[in-house]
């Protein structure tokens, strides 16, 4: 441990900023356990359920957009604490909805909540972190994200197994909530992290590069001096930090376009779009409609969808605490592998089960080896790499471009997942998303420097020699 820093201090302030990953995490997977009931209650069509899932994906692209701008204006803390109002009146709202145009207009609401964090969460980490921390510190926002998912599922379990207990309750608004429509409940738990997030986020203070960027030195020195004990190191930091933002003098738009950064730009786009096409969220959201297809019963299914939840918690952790040590690149190549060996073998096993008569577990140990491989590397390393990628000046603008790439895949990936099923067979359908890990590796061999260990100063300066 380095002596001249205050390490619990990171810690405090990155487990606050990654609370709101778990936010993303729970209201991205929380949707699929309510799906059903949702139908029922406003008696949707086959357009209206669409719409229901895909709402908050629109108001995720939305937030996205408005991100970058916001954080870059008004400061990473203040468009936390705007996230926060978001999920948290979303929340509230989707428990108490009267008609399904409220529920979507929440649903969105929520959406456009995720939009934000996803940019700015990780961005705030990154800025507050020092070299040798920071992977492990962003990869908290990707651990977060994930005990979201795992918190929606076992959520999602537990309070329609409430519901199904025969349990009565006296009042009727809880009865109503956690019994008789028991996806209000699903949906509106969301509101009490979605709160505690909005509070804890007033104990915590701006970023010091954002800070030194609007010429607000003595602010940005006061937080240097709580996360580094030593003055030397304070001077120093505000030091490197001034001279790369006094050398920033072109506009926005003007200094995006220049071309060392324009190329990161471009660079962080291209991974964060093949990242989904790699198979990432046709997996987690899914994951039971591909063993069903197999042959496992719905109950199977299902248990096999938390042990993948269970797996990308449990290896996110693991990331977490070598992905500083090992280095972004290495984990990549060694996770990237792993993942075009796991998905070949489970087209193998579509393939040929039958006339070989594989067992089931054949293809449930490849999918938990997958979720491994791809927990351990693209998705631990993608937020910081994208982090950590861009200079301060136009650091959220560029993250909000690379997040609507992200989101605009995640959007494509889930509209295309359940056609290719059916059209290319799950055979081809994986054989495709090992195909397309291909592309990701080499941008990710050519293209991106090793950032582990290295400041974010040193890092822009790299960019801006590029052409």
């Amino acid at each position: 441990m380095n002596s001249t820093v205050n390490l619990h201090y990171l810690i405090f302030l990155s487990m606050v900023a990654a609370l709101g990953g778990f936010l993303f995490g729970y209201d991205a997977a929380v949707i699929s356990g309510t799906i059903s009931q949702v139908t029922s209650r406003f008696s949707l069509d086959e357009i209206q359920v669409g719409w229901f899932v895909g709402c908050a994906l629109i108001g995720s692209i939305i937030g996205v957009l408005m991100a970058g701008k916001l954080s870059d204006h008004w400061g990473r803390k203040v468009t936390m604490l705007v996230a926060a109002v978001f999920f948290s009146v979303s929340g509230i709202v989707c428990a108490s909805v009267n008609s399904f145009d409220q529920l979507v207009m929440a649903r969105i609401l929520g959406g456009v909540g995720i939009g934000v964090v996803s940019i700015v969460s990780p961005l705030y980490i990154s800025e507050v972190s020092i070299a040798k921390y920071r992977g492990r510190l962003v990869s908290l926002y990707q651990l977060a994200v994930t005990i979201g998912f795992l918190g929606a599922y076992l959520t999602n379990f537990q309070l329609l197994h409430f519901s199904q207990s025969g349990t009565v309750l006296n009042n009727e608004w809880m009865s109503r909530i956690f019994v008789s429509e028991v996806w209000r409940g699903m949906l509106g738990v969301s509101g009490i992290p979605s709160v505690l997030f909005f509070c804890i986020i007033f104990f915590i203070p701006e970023s010091p590069r954002w800070l030194i960027l609007k010429g607000r030195d003595e602010c940005a020195v006061r937080i240097f001096r709580k996360i580094y004990l030593s003055e030397v190191e304070v001077d120093t930091q505000l030091r490197d930090t001034k001279s790369v933002v006094q050398s920033e003098t072109k506009s926005d738009w003007k200094f995006l376009l220049q071309p060392g950064i324009f190329k990161a730009v471009l660079i962080g786009a291209a991974i964060a779009v093949l990242g989904q096409f790699m198979g990432v969220n046709a997996v987690l959201y899914y994951g039971p409609t591909i063993f069903e297809e197999a042959g496992l019963s719905g109950g199977d299914a299902l248990f096999s969808q938390v042990l993948v939840g269970i797996v990308n918690v449990v290896t996110t952790v693991i990331a977490v605490f070598i992905i500083d040590k090992v280095g972004r690149k290495k984990l990549v190549y060694y996770g990237v592998s792993g993942m075009v060996l796991s998905l070949l073998l489970i087209g193998f096993y579509f393939h040929f089960s039958e006339s070989m008569g594989l067992p089931n577990s054949f293809l449930l140990f490849f999918f938990l080896f997958y979720v491994f491989c791809c927990a351990i590397s693209i998705s631990a390393v993608i937020f910081v790499l994208l982090s950590e990628m861009y200079p301060t000046r136009i650091r959220g603008m560029a993250m909000s471009i690379a997040g609507f790439a992200l989101w605009i895949g995640t959007y494509l990936v889930g509209q295309l997942t359940p056609w290719m099923l059916q059209n290319l067979t799950p055979t081809g359908t994986f054989l495709l998303f090992a195909l397309m890990c291909a592309p990701y590796m080499l941008i990710v061999w050519k293209l991106i420097p090793e950032t582990t260990g290295k400041s974010l100063e040193e890092i822009e300066r790299y960019w801006m020699k590029k052409r």
